[in-house]
């Protein structure tokens, strides 16, 4: 099967740096240096718990001279950008592409459906810690890598998906097909939001939330609020999720932050609407408190 992957950065990047040394056909969007230095140098991974470095030929296009049409389509940019990818996937997908995004913002699959009706999206999410650390350089900061996604109504299910499931898992990449999308995204999102949302207000790392104190109940206590709105959605969690997130972040290298609080400090766009002001907007739509979030919010500039 032919992928593309729609961004090139610390969630697409890894997934098509794993696929493609798997011998999968793959290839990256990226766009500036980044991409020059893959097409030219080939794709470099860094792992920050043993200090490994490798470099991968891959192949790799911007929007404008990508002229393939896949089978699968993962979308892997930041919030902000998802809008511009919606032309390019038009242009390029077949009746029979399966879009798949792995964003950190709960919901977009079925956003992203509304604007591509002829095509298959469906949800999905990545638990991986990494960044760019360099054109043409991953930064991976921890062992974990999984991709879960599936579809929302069990009519739109097709067999190409357990294909894609099992692409991954040949990839070192631990795939999951859900029969439960809603939940398992949320589950994604009771980490990525708190920990980014924490991260920013304390301006702290992993270490900060790895160790007693007040970070981390903070931590904490945001996965309790989104465990609520869970309730409230009609897809309540059937794991203790606090015990989940606190083992994800014990794997962390202690000097890791959020990909959103990176981009905040380097004054760039970010997805703190969908990750922080969404969570306080959720609140008030399925009547749930959330006074942590609230005051997050406010701290960081508001609900918008």
């Amino acid at each position: 099967m032919k992928y593309l992957i729609v961004g090139a950065g610390g969630t697409g990047g890894v997934v098509g740096y794993y696929m493609t040394k798997a011998g999968k056909n793959v290839t990256l969007i990226a766009r500036g240096a980044h991409l020059k230095q893959m097409q030219t140098k080939g794709l470099t991974l860094e792992k920050m718990w043993d200090q490994s470095t490798e470099t991968i030929p891959v192949k790799a296009s911007d929007m404008e001279h990508y002229t393939e049409q896949p089978d699968v389509i993962l979308v892997c940019v930041k919030g902000y950008s998802l809008e511009d990818t919606i032309p390019f996937i038009q242009k390029v997908a077949k009746k029979d592409t399966v879009v798949i995004p792995i964003l950190n913002i709960y919901g977009t699959g079925a956003k992203m459906q509304k604007k591509l009706p002829e095509l298959l999206v469906t949800d999905g999410c990545i638990y991986v810690s990494a960044n760019i650390k360099e054109p043409g350089v991953l930064l991976q900061h921890g062992k974990i890598l999984k991709v879960v996604f599936g579809v929302r109504e069990k009519e739109e299910y097709r067999p190409v998906l357990k294909e894609i499931e099992k692409d991954l898992c040949d990839s070192s990449i631990y795939g999951i097909l859900s029969e439960n999308i809603r939940r398992d995204a949320l589950e994604k999102f009771s980490y990525v939001s708190p920990i980014g949302a924490a991260g920013l207000y304390y301006h702290a790392t992993a270490g900060d939330f790895q160790k007693e104190g007040e970070p981390r109940e903070t931590f904490k206590a945001m996965i309790c609020e989104i465990a609520a709105l869970a309730d409230a959605m009609g897809v309540p969690f059937e794991k203790d999720m606090v015990d989940v997130n606190l083992r994800i972040l014990a794997n962390l290298a202690p000097e890791a932050t959020t990909s959103m609080q990176r981009d905040v400090y380097a004054g760039k766009s970010s997805e703190i609407d969908g990750l922080v002001y969404e969570v306080v907007r959720m609140g008030k739509e399925y009547g749930v408190s959330v006074p942590v979030y609230e005051k997050v919010a406010e701290k960081l500039g508001g609900t918008k």
